[in-house]
């Protein structure tokens, strides 16, 4: 697991347009970690999220300088007890490097989105697409890895021609410290990766109360994280709960 941990093992999945600061502030007794975002930091990401905007009304951040923003958003919850993260949409390794060294100044898990399956975000080859591209996906983690950043990688399952515990081997070479699994309606896969991963596994979906803590748990997760009903506080309190009696049971 190298050096990540936080406690509770309680993450927040990034809300885009959300997932600031103030969000993560507001849950610091319920999570042990928040991952702001997701921040598209290059031409084609920001291009992307520009018309998801305008397409769709999706919120998303567009700050006129996005390392900058990420600076600000960091240094904002400097004082709090949970620890930040930042998921970065980005199409080369080039492109990630500024923002993993603002996480790595300020002891930040830099996260490199290949989750997003918005059709803008993987026509200019982010999120999703970059599973079905392993040497471009290894070298952007390699290139954050490089700069001094813990590193995470969000993934999802049940991606048609991706075999995710392949690809996690190689994202544990390249330099993975983190991988961020969103097991879909694939729990088990949990367990598949969690034989492929040397690193911190987060598990993600559907995650809401007691049962579904302890399936990830038990599948060898060694933490979770709540999406959608990050901003709700009961939610947030019984996953809380959940895995701490977990944890003090095991």
């Amino acid at each position: 697991m190298g050096d990540v941990d936080f406690h509770p093992r309680v993450a927040l999945a990034s809300l885009s347009g959300e997932a600031d600061a103030d969000w993560a502030r507001a849950a610091s007794r319920e999570a042990g970690l928040a991952f702001l975002g997701g921040i598209a930091v290059d031409d084609p990401t920001r291009t992307a999220a520009e018309r998801m905007a305008a397409d769709r009304d999706r919120t998303e951040f567009l700050p006129a300088n996005p390392v900058a923003f990420v600076a600000d958003e960091l240094d904002r919850l400097a004082d709090s007890p949970i620890d930040a993260a930042v998921n970065v949409r980005a199409t080369t390794p080039g492109a990630i490097r500024p923002v993993a060294r603002v996480c790595a100044a300020r002891n930040a898990i830099l996260e490199v989105n290949a989750h997003c399956r918005q059709s803008e975000m993987c026509a200019a080859g982010a999120g999703e697409t970059l599973l079905a591209d392993t040497d471009r996906l290894c070298n952007i983690v390699t290139a954050a890895s490089d700069e001094g950043a813990a590193t995470s990688v969000k993934v999802r399952a049940e991606v048609p021609g991706v075999d995710l515990p392949s690809l996690t081997r190689d994202l544990d070479t390249a330099g993975t410290d983190v991988l961020h699994v969103d097991a879909m309606d694939s729990e088990e896969t949990i367990a598949s990766v969690r034989d492929a991963f040397d690193g911190f596994l987060i598990a993600n979906n559907g995650v809401r109360d007691r049962a579904t803590v302890r399936e990830y748990l038990a599948y060898g997760a060694d933490a979770v994280s709540i999406g959608r009903p990050s901003d709700n506080r009961a939610v947030r309190v019984r996953v809380r709960d959940a895995v701490t009696t977990w944890f003090a049971d095991e």
